[in-house]
């Protein structure tokens, strides 16, 4: 804000007779000074809302700040494991079998956290090798399991039944040590925990799983229509952001394929 008045008395114009045009070349030129998109979208905002105090208030009688296009945020790269790193993870020796489950399962099936904690065995259907997620807005969806994931699951449910937790079907598919639903607090910082373990120095979340999850398949062929509708995206500009890290992919195909390359 106080930015604007400094380009303001340079330019001998008072606040209350700024233009649209004082407006647009204002941001123009703190564009030159290579600031991030986020923080242009900032003062953009902070603008936008003393312009609206001001009308609130009567002390002006024009907005230049309205009806003018906000800044639109760089969209980040979302932080994802590369192959190694996750076959670093899923080798783990000595972890529990609890633990490498909830690995297994967000790698192959791309679930949040919220989703996968939901869960009953009930939701899987180990014939068709799927599990009925409810994701967000309560929307249900059918996500495909791989055979190493199903293998670990099944594993699991055995050892459940041997120590005498539940492992019926309607029971909850993760665990606490007490028996009962694993909560997400647990579950993340048992994540955590696995990515020091495996020495991913990352900062890595339970969430990275889920990027990485999109990213691997993408990157080995997989529509990006079928990846949303895997991940339970609403739109699929959503899902587009996992396209920046395939760039390496689609170089490989480029040089394979283009006569000229």
């Amino acid at each position: 804000m106080l930015d604007f008045v400094i380009f303001l008395k340079n330019k001998k114009v008072f606040l209350s007779n700024a233009s649209k045009y004082d407006v647009r070349v204002f941001f123009k030129e703190i564009r030159n000074k290579e600031l991030s998109k986020a923080t242009l979208s900032r003062k953009f905002t902070t603008l936008r809302t003393f312009y609206k105090f001001l009308i609130i208030n009567n002390a002006i009688k024009q907005n230049p700040m309205q009806n003018m296009s906000g800044i639109k945020k760089d969209k980040k790269i979302p932080l994802f494991l590369t192959e190694a790193e996750m076959q670093q993870l899923l080798s783990l020796k000595n972890v529990k079998l609890r633990d490498m489950t909830i690995i297994e399962f967000l790698y192959s099936c791309g679930l949040r956290v919220e989703e996968l904690m939901s869960l009953n065995i009930k939701n899987i259907d180990f014939i068709s090798n799927t599990v009925r997620v409810v994701g967000k807005g309560n929307k249900e969806r059918i996500v495909p399991i791989g055979n190493k994931c199903i293998e670990v699951i099944l594993n699991y449910i055995k050892e459940r039944r041997k120590v005498g937790f539940p492992y019926d079907i309607n029971s909850p598919m993760f665990l606490n040590d007490h028996a009962t639903r694993m909560d997400q607090r647990t579950a993340r910082r048992i994540v955590h925990k696995l990515f020091i373990k495996a020495n991913i120095l990352k900062k890595a979340s339970l969430h990275t799983l889920r990027h990485t999850f999109a990213t691997h398949i993408l990157d080995r062929g997989c529509d990006i229509r079928s990846v949303q509708e895997m991940l339970g995206h609403k739109n699929l500009s959503t899902t587009q952001i996992y396209t920046h890290v395939t760039i390496e992919s689609l170089r490989k195909i480029y040089k394979k394929t283009h006569p000229r390359k």
